[in-house]
């Protein structure tokens, strides 16, 4: 994980408590590589904690990449001429953190538990160079890969991947929906034909495609660690694998359980087959869940947080002319449940149908009104099963 703190050409929190909120939100440590010299009006630029050189911040020189100045003693007195009074401030910011900032260490990095904290304004394209500078030379190479049956070595010659990502509408103009596909390891090149596990289907690649920002471009040849793009209709999901031969279901991939929803009503009831599609591959793309009450019609959503509903309804207007608005859904969380015991899934669907949908892939799940509920749900049927977590396949 690696973390860059924006917007600092205009004012906004002191970056010591920015790193501190960080650490205490997502339990993780901050080690910072740079640190900006002022904010907002004030703001003079960034220096490289970690190579020890200065780099001064101009909104005329958004496109340039900037050598730093190197700045090996902050003692030296050319910081004074180009930084003015701030410099002091710069010496007395980099003494307090050789003391009370982490030191970064690859290790911790590495295992998760420590993140590279960079400064910058990415609107003016600075700072950003320094971020990835450092994930060039500290990010992991690709790494073992966990499937059902065994671990997938990135050094291992045949072919194999797996879909992690889709998204529609790339293209408004096409409609298209790209599946992208993280190589897992072999080589991949134009034109090589590989097995849809999940539909046991022969697969031939012709079109791959690589993306750098907006930009798109056919790829020839790809390796692990790579990610390709995959035209695709509707046929490819998340959690798909692509291998040449042997077959295998990459695991690792999963659908979290929402803790937010939203009952989508249509504004014009003749646009319900443009609702149906939209919400679907919408849903495809894996930002939210979509559920189908079994006793209603009702499509109802369910997102991880709050901003992904204004995405989707801008998304369903936008890109597929559907005019609808949102109605609240009594619901406060939700389950995936399984039972091995058939007859007992069967009496626990009759006696809880209201509480009871099925999301985009069929899955079985549980609708709680609230946590108490969910909670006194699972005390009275201990043969049941109920999964905060739902394995993409």
């Amino acid at each position: 994980i690696m973390t860059f703190i924006n917007k600092l050409d205009r004012d906004g929190r002191e970056p010591l408590e920015l790193l501190s909120d960080i650490e205490d939100t997502l339990q993780i440590e901050c080690a910072p590589l740079t640190w900006p010299i002022g904010m907002g009006k004030g703001f003079r630029g960034i220096y490289s904690l970690y190579r020890r050189e200065l780099h001064l911040f101009s909104t005329a020189d958004s496109e340039r990449v900037q050598q730093g100045v190197v700045i090996r003693d902050l003692a030296d007195p050319v910081l004074d001429q180009m930084l003015g009074i701030q410099a002091n401030d710069l010496r007395n910011d980099v003494e307090l953190l050789s003391g009370a900032a982490n030191p970064f260490i690859l290790e911790d990095y590495l295992k998760g538990s420590q993140t590279p904290v960079f400064f910058g304004s990415a609107i003016n394209n600075f700072g950003v160079r320094e971020l990835l500078d450092a994930f060039v030379e500290v990010a992991p190479p690709p790494g073992v890969r966990a499937a059902t049956s065994r671990e997938v070595s990135p050094y291992e010659e045949p072919f194999s991947g797996v879909v992690f990502k889709i998204q529609a509408n790339m293209d408004p103009a096409h409609r298209d929906r790209i599946a992208f596909l993280r190589i897992c390891s072999g080589k991949f090149h134009r034109g090589m034909t590989v097995r849809h596990h999940r539909l046991g289907k022969d697969f031939t690649i012709h079109n791959a495609t690589i993306f750098m920002a907006q930009d798109r471009s056919h790829v020839d040849e790809a390796f692990p660690g790579d990610i390709i793009g995959i035209h695709n209709h509707g046929t490819i999901q998340i959690g798909d694998t692509f291998t040449q031969k042997e077959a295998l279901q990459f695991t690792g991939i999963p659908s979290f359980a929402p803790e937010h929803f939203r009952r989508v009503r249509l504004r014009n009831p003749l646009k319900t087959k443009q609702l149906e599609k939209g919400l679907t591959q919408l849903a495809e793309e894996g930002a939210v869940q979509l559920f189908r009450p079994i006793l209603s019609k009702d499509y109802i959503l369910g997102a991880v947080g709050l901003l992904q509903f204004d995405v989707i309804m801008a998304r369903l207007r936008d890109e597929y002319s559907v005019d609808a608005v949102y109605d609240s859904a009594d619901y406060a969380t939700a389950r995936w449940v399984t039972c091995p015991n058939r007859k007992k899934l069967e009496e626990f669907q009759k006696e809880l149908p209201g509480n009871l949908a099925v999301d985009a892939n069929g899955n079985l799940a549980y609708l709680a009104p609230s946590e108490w509920r969910l909670q006194y749900t699972i005390e009275q049927w201990p043969d049941i099963h109920f999964h905060k977590t739902c394995e993409y396949h």
